[in-house]
């Protein structure tokens, strides 16, 4: 799909704040808010907009540690990936799961209550699965920049 200036002034101003109105979007761009619709259903339905969703300080909601876990994997048979993904995309705890290259096999952004509920996790994912051979965890000390957004341009 091509993005067009009028998509890119969309999407930048929905990743800055997903609450801004039609009329807003259409006064940004100069259309008219039936115009911003069709463009906004075009990209939802092509999976250029892939989800909107609300961001919540995890300290706020007693998720008090970030963790950045990577972890690597004893065999790396393609049902054995499958599995390991399905079972960390499904827990609660973590935000964000990316399979790498490199060291590690996948590195993993973790939310935590405290270090009790991290060892818990720990025990969930890693320990309980024959099929990880380590994992390496940093604590984040402070959140710097937090958000998915991608920088978007005209083609």
């Amino acid at each position: 799909m091509e993005i067009t200036s009028t998509d890119a002034m969309i999407l930048n101003a929905l990743q800055k704040d997903a609450r801004t109105g039609l009329e807003a979007l259409a006064e940004m761009t100069g259309l008219s808010t039936a115009t911003v619709q069709r463009h906004l259903k075009r990209m939802r339905e092509d999976g250029t907009i892939a989800q909107e969703v609300v961001l919540v300080d995890p300290a706020k909601v007693g998720q008090g540690m970030t963790l950045v876990v990577m972890v690597e994997l004893e065999r790396e048979r393609l049902d054995q990936i499958d599995q390991f993904t399905r079972r960390v995309t499904a827990d609660p705890n973590v935000q964000q799961c990316y399979y790498i290259t490199g060291e590690a096999d996948f590195c993993l952004v973790c939310t935590a209550r405290d270090i009790e509920d991290f060892e818990r996790l720990t025990h969930r994912l890693f320990f309980d699965d024959a099929n990880v051979r380590r994992f390496r965890t940093s604590v984040v000390m402070s959140r710097k920049k937090v958000g998915l957004n991608v920088p978007v341009v005209a083609e």
